[in-house]
């Protein structure tokens, strides 16, 4: 979704434009798409945990509940927890829960994190250059992109 800081307001919420047909374009290859994101805002008090909620419910609708599953750790930066990106508990649960391997997944992220996560975690990454992509580059992810549906062209084009 567009960046918005610490986003407790649905009506907030704009999924990137295409991203709903990218998602589809995946879920029609057999892929499942898996949503893991820090939000230290509830860490910090800046949202709530009903506020995160009402967001994820609003970009789930306008992703077309193309979303498989999400997994969020509110933890905050200074006091991470190996769930916390770049840590790799949340990859670990989707694996575990949807019996996913990792080694055949790709990690899709706008920062850093995203790909030292994906990577440390044995998943190919991309970056994209979205949301705070432009500023995040020095990971050396296996791939950059403009956009989601980039992303998802790279993905579905490489070999398994």
């Amino acid at each position: 979704m567009e960046e918005v800081h610490y986003c407790g307001d649905p009506s907030l919420v704009r999924a990137f434009p295409g991203a709903a047909a990218a998602l589809g374009r995946l879920r029609d290859a057999g892929w499942l798409n898996v949503v893991v994101t820090n939000q230290s805002g509830m860490a910090s008090g800046k949202i709530s945990l009903q506020q995160y909620q009402s967001v994820e419910a609003e970009l789930h609708r306008q992703l077309r509940g193309l979303v498989d599953a999400v997994y969020f750790c509110a933890d905050a930066a200074s006091s991470p927890g190996p769930r916390r990106k770049p840590g790799t508990g949340m990859l670990e649960e989707a694996a575990r829960d949807h019996r996913i391997d990792l080694s055949r997944s790709w990690m899709v992220g706008d920062k850093d994190i995203d790909v030292e996560c994906g990577r440390a975690a044995g998943c190919r990454t991309i970056l994209v250059r979205t949301g705070y992509g432009a500023l995040h580059a020095g990971s050396l992810p296996d791939a950059i992109a403009d956009g989601v549906g980039e992303a998802v062209n790279c993905i579905l084009q490489s070999p398994p």
